[in-house]
């Protein structure tokens, strides 16, 4: 039938599967459902590439379920269906892998995991440059990209560039850099790149990393306000497999940690908090941009106006929760660096951060860190150009919204 997609057919990357089921479907005007997907595919899926039971905790199982169930709300084209089926299954195959692996080597549960440092803000505040200014210290252990969803075996120290899952993932990376590019020019990570560690927490289905892939509102009102204890539990122990082989001070980060800051403290009680402050009104024009542009990768009806809004509800309650925290445990419970700050003077900035942690800083990391600025200037990959009008929303706006958070913070503004 002209302008209906065929139905999904079943492949070696692809847990979709044309069999009746009520749990998940999308449905067509007048027409039985097309497309469908359920927690027993993937369940199977996973387990068929493993020979291992996925065995879930209840609130793991949770999580899955309610994801699935939302991906009916996102209008995602064949291909979406495809690549979302078979991301979310991945994640699964390697949590299986993980526990397993725990399973075989209980004693690594015992090995601590020492002041990890945690780098979070609002999204576009320069995260990604401050981890991968931390990450050119010997001494620390990021989360790289490749390592993130093919743990097992644990990569060894002296082979985190060079294991034959960096090099495979490095040729992929390259791949999409060409088929993509706008979306590099926006946010671009090598295969071995410190990557989010939300990407641990989406092995537990509970990770905004699906709420930006897809319009998924179910799914978004349950995260806001889901447990996040499992996802972080989860998190520890795949620090701990993966710091067996290749040690150091793990340094992390993920914009969206503001959202559970209370469950990662639980988790990491001796965690140091590091928070990027930018001009609200770049940060909700350059993060609705970003995400546009991934949506559209998956779907071809994405609604600008509900994602402004959605942006603009979620970052508030992000500095809402941030106050809190600070309220609850101390202004310095969370150590602030402006982004203005740290464009001007990114290597000033790293050596104000380890004063204030206490760390040496040394004239080896203050070459390397120059090293790195030399060779990734801004705009590498391209220039990003947004504007807030496209998602319904006005600088005004965003101003008034934000008020209170650039005053408490002293968060620099172009007016």
């Amino acid at each position: 039938m002209p302008g209906i997609p065929k139905p999904v057919l079943t492949s070696t990357s692809s847990i979709l599967t044309p069999q009746p089921c009520v749990e998940m479907m999308v449905f067509y005007p007048q027409l039985v459902p097309i497309i469908m997907i359920t927690v027993a595919d993937i369940t199977e899926k996973a387990e068929q590439q493993t020979g291992l039971k996925a065995n879930l905790d209840p609130k793991v199982n949770e999580a899955l379920t309610t994801l699935v169930n939302a991906m009916q709300e996102a209008k995602l084209t064949e291909r979406g269906w495809q690549s979302m089926g078979g991301t979310i299954t991945g994640n699964l195959v390697n949590r299986l892998k993980v526990e397993n692996h725990l399973a075989e080597h209980p004693e690594l549960l015992d090995t601590p995991v020492t002041k990890p440092m945690f780098v979070f803000g609002l999204p576009r505040t320069g995260t990604t440059l401050l981890i991968n200014l931390l990450n050119e210290d010997a001494n620390r252990r990021c989360f790289l990209r490749w390592e993130s969803l093919n743990s097992v075996p644990p990569p060894k120290a002296d082979e985190l560039l060079t294991d034959p899952r960096c090099v495979e993932s490095q040729k992929m990376t390259e791949m999409s850099l060409k088929h993509a590019p706008h979306i590099a020019a926006i946010h671009y990570e090598d295969a071995h790149s410190p990557t989010e560690c939300q990407f641990a927490m989406s092995q537990s289905f509970c990770a905004q990393f699906y709420d930006s892939m897809m319009a998924v509102p179910s799914y978004h009102e349950w995260f806001l306000n889901a447990d996040y204890q499992p996802a972080f539990d989860y998190q520890k122990k795949l620090l701990q497999l993966l710091q067996s082989e290749a040690p150091g001070q793990w340094t992390l980060k993920n914009p969206w940690h503001p959202l559970y800051l209370n469950a990662l403290k639980a988790t990491y009680p001796d965690a140091q908090l590091v928070m990027t402050h930018r001009d609200p009104v770049d940060v909700v024009a350059s993060a609705c941009s970003l995400v546009k542009h991934v949506r559209r990768m998956f779907s071809e009806d994405v609604d600008l106006e509900y994602l402004g809004q959605q942006m603009l509800r979620t970052f508030h309650l992000m500095t809402e929760r941030t106050l809190a925290y600070k309220k609850a445990h101390g202004w310095d419970a969370i150590y602030d660096v402006q982004y203005t700050d740290l464009m001007q003077d990114p290597i000033g900035e790293i050596q104000k951060l380890y004063q204030h942690f206490d760390t040496p800083f040394t004239e080896a990391l203050a070459q390397s860190l120059d090293n790195y600025m030399g060779n990734n200037p801004k705009g590498k990959f391209g220039k990003h150009e947004y504007n807030l009008e496209e998602y319904g929303l006005t600088e005004a706006q965003i101003r008034s919204e934000f008020s209170d958070y650039c005053k408490t913070f002293n968060i620099p503004t172009r007016s």
